[in-house]
């Protein structure tokens, strides 16, 4: 048998002199074999520059195009960072000193860029909130060619050049890419910090992990674990895995406990209070809905299509391939594929079993999912080869038919993804962008202050950036939804620090929250052809309201969901269901004192 690229692409291999003509171009193990050098073997690959531009403009359109899809983004991001930015903003009750549970140095960390170009150029602030959409894409995309590179050092190039393509395509990575939440900080964590273990810098990989432990979000330090065990029982290097733990917290910790307190009037440790709030409380996440077991398995296959399967099923292939093919392939200086690949399992298994389930819990470990859907294929070629093949200069050469399909197939339903998702769900983003475009060509009516409405759609509120100026306020108007709406933070220099009134911890909902009807100039509504006394169909009002917009809104409700899930081109136009998101503009525009 022929070894395997694993070992012709590593400089420790037995099988290539130290002294030879290719020691020269593969002895430094932290970077891409030289390109002569794999072509030798027909295998080709982007460098990491190729990779950081193709990333970048997959990454740069995913801050333009893709939705928030989640209210905790806007309300508890995007709202308090407008605050922060502009004096005004809302404020949920995680912000409240009461409670406590959100870090303003999580926001000031990365608001920083976006404070010094408002500061010097003062443009618009939707101009702002794509600003900074932009830098979370040139984050992302740095963070992935580290990952990339550390994928092609520990698992060969073949291994990283397909996990490159399925980070590429993907939906979940073209989802949570520039999503403003901690969970997609953690995901560039982790694509350091795992990156960094590859590459053996223990110490760097710690205190990675800490920035995403701390700064985030708590529970990230669940992909540190088998980083901790490899540091404490097979390198037993126990002093400095403390060492870099303490020197860590006095980095990180400390100021970020100094900044947080400032704000909220009192000692505050954000993520220990968070950790507290969602593990130890009985008033804790649950509150906000359960779902199946499940629930990630389809939510998965969504964003992932084949390569989330694949990634279930690493571990088994990985075993089986050991088991059929006879030669060692992997090179004694790597890490054992039970340590390497733990942090993936580790996380669904913990995640499957709490009962409040939100896509976003899974960001962490998307980048670890492209990587074993990558090995799962690896391994599938080596049983192919060993098989039906047999005789033959390389496994690469003879599986081709396995390869083209499988990236084929699998970037293709993810791109299908991405399609279904701008076009069913963008029309929020759309819909608030024109209040901004009246702005700018003149044609709003002459008011000191606008009160723009939502009533059920006020969790697809994408944020106060979308607001012209500060003349604009978002109020709620009664619905059937039940739950606790945020409020504005008060006015004044104190008023993080401010204990707003009203506000509990057990999701009731709070009446003081709605205001009459009658207070909106301008309304933002979903018509899809139902209505009950709370949410009744606003735009047939049209003795009270004028359309202003209209642009078509996919309904789960009556669309298939085969069809919502993936776009293919006239089936999907065909039988996909739209209601109509709608602007309104009230006919009679009463004259209303600024609420705030």
């Amino acid at each position: 048998m022929p070894y395997s690229i694993r070992q012709r692409n590593n400089p420790s291999s037995p099988n290539i002199r130290k002294n030879g003509p290719k020691w020269k171009h593969l002895q430094n193990r932290s970077e891409a074999v030289n390109t002569n050098n794999a072509n030798e073997y027909g295998l080709s690959f982007p460098t990491g520059y190729t990779a950081f531009k193709a990333l970048l403009s997959a990454r740069i359109v995913a801050a333009i195009w893709s939705h928030i899809s989640d209210c905790d983004e806007t309300f508890n991001y995007w709202e308090p960072s407008h605050f922060l930015m502009y004096g005004k903003g809302l404020q949920t009750w995680e912000y409240s000193p009461l409670y406590s549970l959100r870090s303003y140095t999580y926001l000031l960390f990365q608001l920083v860029p976006a404070l010094i170009y408002n500061a010097l150029l003062k443009p618009d602030k939707l101009i702002v909130f794509y600003f900074q959409r932009c830098l979370l894409a040139l984050t992302c995309s740095a963070c992935e060619v580290y990952f990339y590179k550390s994928t092609c050092r520990e698992f060969g190039i073949h291994v990283g050049r397909m996990t490159l393509i399925f980070l590429l395509f993907s939906a979940g990575m073209f989802t949570s890419s520039t999503a403003f939440l901690p969970s997609s900080f953690s995901m560039y964590m982790t694509m350091l910090s795992i990156g960094a273990w590859y590459h053996r810098k223990y110490e760097l990989a710690v205190f990675l992990t800490a920035i995403s432990a701390f700064l985030s979000w708590p529970f990230a330090s669940l992909i540190g674990v088998p980083i901790a065990i490899d540091m404490l029982f097979y390198r037993k290097e126990v002093g400095k895995f403390i060492k870099w733990c303490l020197l860590s917290c006095c980095i990180i910790l400390l100021p970020m406990v100094r900044i947080d307190s400032l704000y909220y009037g009192k000692l505050v440790i954000a993520p220990l209070n968070l950790l507290i709030y969602n593990v130890f409380s009985s008033r804790g996440p649950d509150l906000y809905g359960i779902e199946p077991w499940y629930f990630y398995l389809l939510n998965g296959f969504l964003n992932f299509n084949f390569i989330f399967i694949g990634s279930l099923l690493t571990p088994l292939t990985l075993l089986t391939a050991n088991r059929i093919v006879p030669v060692n392939a992997r090179n004694p200086a790597c890490l054992p594929y039970s340590l390497s690949i733990l942090p993936l399992y580790l996380w669904l298994i913990v995640f499957i079993f709490q009962p409040h389930k939100e896509e976003r819990f899974l960001f962490p470990i998307y980048p670890l999912i492209c990587l074993c859907g990558a090995l799962t294929l690896d391994a599938v070629q080596k049983i192919y080869f060993r098989l039906f093949v047999r005789t033959g200069q390389h496994y690469l050469h003879h599986t081709s038919l396995i390869v083209f399909p499988v990236v084929f197939i699998t970037s293709l339903l993810g791109v299908t993804r991405i399609f279904a998702l701008y076009k069913g769900y963008h029309a929020p983003m759309d819909t608030y962008m024109e209040l901004s475009k009246m702005s700018a060509e003149g044609t709003l009516p002459t008011l000191n202050n606008f009160n723009l409405c939502v009533g059920k759609e006020w969790y697809r509120f994408p944020s106060s950036f979308f607001l012209p100026d500060d003349k604009w306020t978002l109020l709620f108007v009664k619905s059937e939804f039940n739950g606790q709406l945020p409020r504005y933070y008060s006015s004044g220099f104190d008023a993080t620090s401010t204990i707003p009134e009203f506000m509990n911890d057990e999701n009731k909902e709070e009446p003081s929250r709605y205001v009459n009807i009658t207070s909106c100039h301008f309304l933002v509504d979903l018509d899809t052809g139902q209505s009950t006394d709370l949410e009744p169909n606003y735009s047939s009002q049209i003795e009270k309201w004028v359309l202003l917009k209209v642009i078509p809104f996919l309904d789960n409700s009556k669309t298939n969901r085969w069809v919502r899930a993936f776009y293919i081109p006239y089936i999907w136009e065909k039988n996909a269901v739209f209601g109509s998101y709608n602007l309104l503009q009230a006919r009679k525009l009463r004259v209303q004192p600024s609420k705030y």
